[in-house]
Order: structure tokens, then C-alpha cells, then sequence
């Protein structure tokens, strides 16, 4: 049951230090979050990076609470994480979500990042690796994002392989998203995945989708149609004594979508100008998808927020089942 809350407050929660001399921490939970918590209710992760390095000002705003009201529709309590003042915030803030969104030059974080940013005082805008940690500390099993990072095309010459899917080994939370974009090996990122031993749940579809192309063109490992039986899996992947989560993936809806063969098209002609321009590294990815949606007439950025909004209320969903799995088994 989600608790609507006109005016959240925030309270510092510490986390326990993982061994004796090391210090805590510092959480902020706001007062809803806190509550869903301490009471068993749903609680999806978001992550920040959306609102500081997505849309500009003000739109970017209005879509992190679309995405926040999405979360609620399928049932859960949003926790938009971030990081100000050498704390991780759980959860904003109306406040908080439109400090983020018209602040200027807000780092991205990701978690190798974390504890520079936490040492140095200013604000940050969690990845989803980040996210995941701080989501596990905060005890939140579940996480929505439109789309994961994964293995980058030429991966075999440079090593380009996102943090987030060494962070699906460490972290116990499960992932909800449209799967990853295809501007990436999506192959190379499927035998990562099934290498490191994260199981990679198709909810009611045959397909890894590719974000705002409903199929990346692979089948997916596993497909189930039953939130519950998703829940069920989730647990049992955890009692098993693994160390990371799982994947979930769910495409997005048909009217929302954009034709694979259109998208393969830009992204060729995307990385040829990289290529030629010098573009390297991190910075390649924001190259490719603004010329991505360009070569799409801006059909592209329209559909990334639809796939942001339709994941959430997934992840809402599937944490509610969770919630009530757990509720059940308790009683």
C-alpha cells in the first residue's frame, strides 16, 4: 500500500559500518520511504542521472515525476536516489527533484565514483550502479531503469564494458528495465550476463528487448508471465546464496516504439563519425544517441521517455508482487 505524502520530510538513517573502525553511511530516507520500508511495503530505486543528464530544464523535471507517479500506478513507492552534502539521499523531494534538474554541471556517478563524490561534499547523480548500492544499503530490493549499460561495440579492443553489469554481480537487487540500447554489442552483453551467472528474465516476452526497439533480436534466456512466479524467482535466486541480482526486462509498448532496422541504420552512420571526429571513451555513447535523434527527428528522445515511464510502472508492479510474496510467506 503506497502512502501519498504532500510534503515528504527527510531524516538521516545510518548504515551499519561493515567492520569495526570503519564509519557508517549517511543515508537520508525520506519519511515515506522510511515508512514503506520499516512496514514491508514496495519500494523501487530510480536513479538520478536521468534528471541531471536527460532533458533540459524544465523538462527534465516533469519527467522524473512522470517517472515517480508511474512507480506509484504499478504500486509501489518511488526512492529517487542521489547524492548531496556527502550523503545519499533515498528517496527526494519535490524540492530535491527540481534542485537537481536546474542545477548546472551535476556530476555522473557511477559507483566506482561514490566514495570521491561522498568525501568531497557536493552533489552527484547516481548511475545505475550506483543506484544498486545504494539501494542494497538502504535494504530497497528493487530497481527500475529505461535501460542498462553493457558491452560496447569494439569491446575487444577496448575494454569498454559498463559498470553496471559488474555491479548486477554484487549487488542483491533486481534490475527492471527495457533491456539495453542498441548502440552496444548486445550479444557481447548477453554472454556477459550468462557468464557471470545473473539470470535474465523476459516478463511476457520472447525477445532481450533493445529500449525503445522492442527486440534486440535475441531470444531471452528466460520468460515468465506471472509476476509472482518473478518474484519467486527473485527470492530463490538470493536463497541460493548469490551474491548479485537479476535482470528483468520488459519492451516497450508497440505504439511506443521505434523500428530496429531505422535505429541500426543511424547508429552505423553514428559511430563512423565518432570514429572521425575523435570521439573516445564514455563520450561516445552521448555522440552516438544525439545523433541517434537526430537521424530519427527527434522521434528517438520522445520514446526514451515513454520507455522510462513504462518500465517504472513495471517495476512498480513487480516490487508490489514481491511485497505481497514476502507478506505472505511471513504470515
Amino acid at each position: 500500500m503506497t502512502r501519498p505524502v504532500t510534503h515528504p520530510v527527510t531524516r538521516p538513517v545510518p548504515v551499519p559500518a561493515p567492520a569495526r573502525g570503519h564509519r557508517s553511511v549517511p543515508l537520508v530516507l525520506t519519511d515515506e520511504v522510511s515508512a514503506a520500508l520499516a512496514d514491508g511495503d514496495p519500494v523501487v530505486a530510480l536513479e538520478s542521472n536521468v534528471i541531471t543528464h536527460g532533458l533540459p530544464y524544465p523538462d527534465n523535471a516533469a519527467t522524473a515525476r512522470k517517472v515517480e507517479e508511474a512507480v506509484r500506478a504499478g504500486g509501489a513507492v518511488p526512492a529517487t536516489i542521489g547524492i548531496d552534502g556527502g550523503r545519499i539521499l533515498v528517496g527526494m523531494t519535490d524540492a530535491d527533484i527540481e534542485r537537481f534538474a536546474a542545477t548546472p554541471g551535476i556530476p555522473k556517478v557511477s559507483s566506482r565514483d561514490l566514495p570521491v563524490v561522498l568525501a568531497s561534499g557536493g552533489l552527484g547523480a547516481t548511475t545505475v550502479a550506483s543506484s544498486l548500492v545504494a539501494a542494497e544499503l538502504a535494504g530497497i530490493a528493487f530497481f527500475s531503469s529505461a535501460g542498462i549499460g553493457g558491452v560496447h561495440r569494439g569491446a575487444e579492443t577496448t575494454m569498454d564494458i559498463s559498470s553496471d553489469l559488474i555491479q548486477f554481480t554484487r549487488s542483491k537487487v533486481a534490475v527492471v528495465c527495457a533491456g539495453a540500447k542498441k548502440i552496444l554489442d548486445l550479444g557481447l552483453t548477453m554472454e556477459f550476463l550468462e557468464t557471470h551467472c545473473v539470470p535474465v528474465i523476459s516478463y511476457g516476452y520472447d525477445d532481450f528487448p533493445a529500449f525503445y526497439c522492442r527486440s534486440s533480436g535475441l531470444r531471452a534466456p528466460h520468460r515468465l508471465d506471472d509476476a509472482t512466479q518473478i518474484a519467486r524467482a527473485v527470492d530463490a535466486h538470493w536463497a541460493l546464496g548469490n551474491p548479485g541480482g537479476v535482470l528483468v526486462t520488459s519492451p516497450t509498448r508497440e505504439e511506443d516504439a521505434i523500428d530496429g532496422q531505422d535505429i541500426e541504420a543511424a547508429i552505423g552512420e553514428a559511430l563512423d563519425g565518432a570514429e572521425r571526429d575523435g570521439v573516445r571513451g564514455g563520450a561516445v555513447t552521448k555522440y552516438v544517441m544525439r545523433a541517434v535523434d537526430r537521424a530519427t527527428e527527434g522521434r528517438s528522445a520522445t520514446a526514451n521517455m515513454a520507455v522510462l515511464i513504462h518500465t517504472a510502472e513495471i517495476g512498480g508492479r513487480l516490487a508490489a508482487a514481491h511485497a505481497r510474496l514476502r507478506r505472505e510467506e511471513n504470515q
